[in-house]
């Protein structure tokens, strides 16, 4: 029987901004919840081919049609309000069905809180998951000429969402310092669970995925969204410097996955004379990405500095250093907090500086080995997966009392 800590709760998952199970952060806390003995449901919008409803690994997945994704101010407020409008309906309906206990938003965007803030009325429990600081998305992608008014908004959502929330989950110290300075709520109220590779999957057996005609050249390799803040374009330029600057041709760059900016990636590498070098292998599953990591040398995260990158942690650097490999980033100070010696870093957004550092690693395969080596250490040590997963149960237990 379970105890007053440990009691079975009703767990009802709200997600816009990407797809389940193929939201990473997403299914490795619904899958714990569940193991740990709690009846999870995930909302969230259907994708191609996607049913309307399944149970993933004992995770009851309801599904809404997408929304189209929102161009301009007026298209993202759509496609928000569309959205939250949705979940809020679809958890009627299963708080009619199976009842509720907690109510858990995974941001952006921020106005799941409103859900939050209706079943908060009948004595329901609220958990802040916060995954992207908006106010900082929205900067970046209008490159600081944003809307005041809008920032403001955003900023105001942010602040709701945390005074809300019984508990906020953030995913870094920075992101709970933001949490505390700009919403003014207790450090007690914040746990910290953190973006973990699973071993189980990102494991030094993982067969390598065959580059045919590559042989003999140092295989670099990228793999995450590739969106406006994302540094794709600087990671083109940098390999171009590698090319033209420094005369290095013995290389090949492996890019996986998509985004906003993917076609302007793809274009600057053709205007650049790089299609030689550099593959564009659009979105992958997920199973298929650890064995593209396993064929690489040199894994990169070109992650640029602005007000977003600099407070956030990246799931690709867990997951290059889950399989012992090498980082060239630049130095922002999330970085370092997540690879500490498994990567070196170069000056912030410049891409001479980052081709040196890759001409560097492709020269020393002893520093490359070395700093593969500490980065698998770090990530069994403290940053897998399973480590995290204890701090969010202990929010649910705290919950359950």
């Amino acid at each position: 029987m379970n105890g007053p800590d440990n009691r079975a709760l009703r767990v009802v998952m709200l997600l816009q901004n990407s797809r389940y199970p193929q939201d990473v952060r997403v299914r490795q806390e619904a899958t714990a919840l569940t193991r740990a003995g709690h009846r999870v449901v995930v909302l969230c919008p259907r994708g191609k081919d996607q049913r309307w409803r399944e149970v993933i690994n004992g995770v009851d997945v309801w599904r809404f049609p997408a929304p189209r994704d929102g161009v301009g101010l007026l298209g993202y407020a759509w496609e928000y309000l569309y959205s939250t409008a949705a979940a809020f309906l679809l958890s009627l309906i299963r708080a009619v069905r199976e009842g509720v206990d907690v109510v858990h938003a995974h941001n952006p965007p921020d106005t799941l809180c409103f859900i939050g803030a209706f079943y908060k009325l009948f004595g329901k429990r609220f958990v802040f998951d916060h995954h992207d600081l908006s106010p900082e998305i929205y900067e970046v992608r209008f490159n600081g000429k944003g809307n005041v008014l809008v920032h403001k908004v955003l900023i105001s959502l942010e602040r709701l969402s945390c005074k809300l929330a019984d508990r906020v989950i953030a995913t870094n110290e920075s992101y709970k310092r933001m949490d505390v300075a700009r919403a003014a709520i207790p450090e007690d109220r914040i746990t910290i669970v953190r973006n973990g590779p699973e071993l189980e999957l990102f494991h030094a057996g993982q067969r390598p995925v065959e580059l045919p005609g590559h042989d003999g050249k140092t295989v670099i390799c990228y793999v995450g969204a590739i969106g406006t803040q994302d540094g794709v374009e600087i990671l083109i330029l940098a390999l171009h410097r590698l090319l033209k600057d420094l005369g290095r041709g013995d290389f090949v760059c492996v890019i996986v996955g998509s985004g906003d900016a993917w076609a302007r990636a793809k274009k600057l590498s053709t205007e650049l004379g790089l299609d030689r070098h550099v593959v564009f292998t659009g979105r992958l599953p997920y199973t298929d990405v650890p064995r593209y990591l396993a064929a690489a040398d040199i894994c990169v995260d070109p992650d640029p500095s602005n007000p977003l990158n600099d407070r956030s942690t990246m799931i690709k650097m867990g997951e290059y250093m889950a399989l012992g490999k090498p980082i060239v980033a630049f130095d922002l100070p999330e970085h370092r907090v997540t690879a500490g010696d498994a990567a070196c870093y170069a000056k912030p957004n410049d891409d001479m500086a980052f081709a040196e550092l890759l001409q560097a690693l492709m020269d020393d395969p002893e520093r490359r080995r070395q700093m593969g080596a500490a980065g698998r250490r770090r990530i069994e040590d403290e940053l897998a997966w399973s480590h995290q997963e204890r701090h969010l149960l202990a929010v649910y237990r705290a919950l359950a009392r």
